[in-house]
């Protein structure tokens, strides 16, 4: 079964750039979600969505596994319908043209088998959202 979510995206803007706005803090909180610090090599992560009265809560977390700036970025993925399963989201950056071409790859969705279709497309969909939000912003070249 093909549970491999891939997307694809460019920047007129550097690697380095890119780089910063999937793993510092700041810049997460721009297109996808608050982080509670930097994403390190090698480090758990949490990224935190808002709740009705305006708190925060953990919204999805992992693990940073690889860790190549500005080349590649590899986190496992979890979000609470996945019930503890844990995904693998790849970032690669290639250059492209004057600029960057950003691959996603999240995968691992069908060990959630309950759920599979029903979490590709909402994941799917969600991904769509969030790199549309990068790309209004630009990656601010």
């Amino acid at each position: 079964m093909n549970d491999t979510i891939t997307k694809t995206v460019f920047f007129r803007a550097s690697r380095r750039t890119v780089w910063a706005f999937l793993t510092e803090k700041d810049k997460l909180a721009e297109w996808f979600h608050p982080a509670e610090a930097d994403l390190a090599d090698g480090e758990d992560y949490a990224l935190l969505g808002h709740t009705p009265d305006g708190g925060l809560v953990k919204q999805c977390w992992g693990t940073v596994e690889h860790w190549e700036p500005p080349s590649k970025l590899i986190y496992s993925f979890t979000v609470k319908p996945l019930n503890g399963i844990m995904t693998r989201v790849t970032w690669t950056l290639d250059e492209a043209h004057g600029g960057t071409r950003l691959t996603l790859n999240h995968e691992g969705l069908a060990a959630a088998e309950d759920a599979a279709l029903g979490l590709l497309l909402a994941l799917d969909a969600g991904w769509d959202e969030h790199l549309g939000r990068l790309r209004n912003l630009g990656a601010k070249s």
